[in-house]
């Protein structure tokens, strides 16, 4: 739609509007003037002068849009007064109705919006004039351009009508800069800047444009690097996150890839579940991954925890089979040693209870409680045997308490034998002794061992005093000495003569020799002879 069909159809709204007011007053005012388009930025700042005032200037110049989006701060100068009818105009034209703005709702932040210094009379006469009925000029790098008309008004007051416009667009570059200054976000304030420039090109106000555009340029640099640093800090920002996402979805996996059977369980599963929160957080209150990086890192993650699922309930699902076979064949040597329990034939009960502890130590566990109770039925069982047992010996000891008594008295007299000095008298004495120890009996088992040791002592000594006398006589023996007796004296003999023969020859060598195999000779028949003398 052109500017001029905006036009035709906004004026076509406001005629069919305004005809009940018509009505009701009966005739339009003569010489209303035709009334030049603001924009709806402006249409809040200045009421009086475009919808209570029916005496608004007129556009020349049909290309002026009838609207603008762009809010402006309320002028600075007072709204130039009504201007008087004029006889020429008698009804206002439709053109007229569509540059009239539509009223508008008050800024909520105009308090907040800063005053830009209004263009007084003198500076708006260096950058534009008025001529005729209302006709103002804008001039530009030396060239003049049609403003628009604001007929049946002084031309101060025409002149200031086109500079407030100007102050307008001034008002809002002065909010930008404050924003840009104050680092605000940068959102949408480069479509500001084009906004205000298409304003400024449209050369329907009084001021100088050049400044504002010159500003409007700095303020388009500013605002690029203010973006840049913006882009830059979410960047880094985003890239922290990554990094921390990518921080539990690593140690994730890293849990996930526990040898199961090492894994410790309760400790790994809270953790996880942390790792899980610490996600759902990051994604909730964190920036934004993209949606690339958000779908690749979440489906690692989300391996990883189907992984570690799938281990946890394979593991304990096996752990249950492990503690359901251990307990049946824990249950199975509970019931023999609960069958052994009652049983007096203390040898053979003793012998099963240590088979049956050796397969119970072999046997794998079972989780902790049921192992621990079934450990306590099999020793309740061990120790009803063993009670009994004890109980037994107890009562057998007291039976054999004379006995020891017998055994200590004849311990006595087998030490009396020792040291062995008649052989013949020992042994006989020891037989003495050992069949009354025979006829004696049993004595209680805790002294049994002391006892027994006692006697095998001089059991022991008789012995080795009848081996030694036995190596003595033995005439082997005897032989292979007198035999070595003779083989030594006959060359010592040899030796003597060699010596006697190397002396005559002065053979040094010889004589040393002889002297050395005669001295070793000697020492060796001197060694048998003792043993001879011990052996007769």
């Amino acid at each position: 739609m052109t500017d001029s069909q905006k036009s035709d159809e906004t004026a076509t709204d406001l005629t069919e509007a305004a005809a009940p007011a018509a009505d009701v007053a009966g005739t339009e005012a003569p010489g209303t003037p035709a009334v030049e388009a603001p924009e709806a930025g402006a249409a809040a700042e200045e009421p009086a002068a475009s919808e209570a005032d029916p005496s608004a200037p007129a556009e020349d110049t049909p290309a002026e849009e009838a609207s603008d989006p762009s809010p402006a701060p309320a002028p600075a100068t007072a709204p130039a007064p009504s201007p008087a009818p004029s006889p020429r105009s008698a009804a206002p034209s439709p053109a007229a109705f569509a540059s009239r703005p539509k009223p508008a709702a008050a800024a909520p932040a105009a308090a907040a919006v800063p005053a830009a210094p209004a263009t007084s009379l003198a500076e708006a006469s260096k950058w534009g004039r008025v001529e005729g009925d209302g006709h103002v000029f804008l001039t530009i790098d030396g060239s003049e351009h049609a403003v628009g008309q604001y007929p049946g008004v002084s031309d101060d007051e025409a002149l200031a009508y086109f500079a407030r416009k100007y102050d307008d667009v001034v008002a809002q570059i002065v909010l930008l800069e404050q924003r840009v200054s104050s680092k605000a976000p940068s959102t949408d304030m480069q479509k500001t800047v084009a906004h205000l420039r298409e304003q400024l090109a449209e050369r329907n106000m009084v001021g100088d444009l050049r400044a504002a555009e010159a500003r409007l340029d700095k303020l388009a640099e500013q605002i690029s690097e203010l973006e840049k640093a913006e882009k830059a800090e979410h960047d880094a920002v985003r890239a922290s996150e990554v990094a921390a996402r990518e921080a539990i979805v690593a140690e994730a996996e890293q849990i996930s890839g526990q040898d199961p059977a090492q894994t410790q369980w309760k400790t790994s599963s809270a953790r996880m579940n942390e790792l899980f929160e610490s996600w759902k957080a990051a994604q909730k209150s964190g920036v934004r991954l993209g949606r690339s990086n958000e779908d690749a890192l979440w489906k690692r993650f989300r391996a990883a925890r189907t992984v570690f699922d799938r281990h946890r309930r394979a593991y304990f699902s096996q752990l249950d089979s492990n503690n359901s076979a251990a307990k049946s064949a824990k249950e199975k040597l509970i019931a023999e040693a609960e069958a052994l329990s009652t049983s007096t034939d203390w040898g053979f009960a003793a012998g099963e209870y240590r088979r049956l502890m050796d397969q119970w130590k072999a046997s794998p566990r079972a989780s902790r409680k049921d192992d621990d109770a079934l450990w306590a039925r099999f020793r309740a069982a061990q120790d009803v045997f063993f009670t009994n047992r004890q109980a037994a010996n107890e009562e057998i000891d007291q039976e054999y308490a004379a006995n020891l008594t017998v055994k200590e008295a004849l311990l006595q007299e087998a030490n009396a034998i020792l040291p062995v000095k008649d052989l013949a008298a020992a042994k006989k004495a020891l037989q003495s002794v050992r069949d009354r120890w025979e006829e004696a009996g049993k004595v209680p088992r805790g002294d049994m061992g002391r006892i027994e040791a006692g006697l095998r002592k001089v059991e022991d000594a008789v012995r080795n005093a009848e081996e030694e006398q036995w190596q003595r006589s033995n005439p082997e023996r005897k032989a292979r000495t007198n035999s070595a007796l003779s083989q030594l004296e006959s060359a010592i003999a040899s030796l003597q003569d060699d010596l006697a023969k190397a002396e005559k020859t002065g053979d040094q060598r010889k004589i040393k020799a002889a002297q050395e195999a005669l001295e070793a000779r000697q020492a060796w028949l001197d060694q048998i002879q003792r043993s001879a003398s011990e052996l007769s």
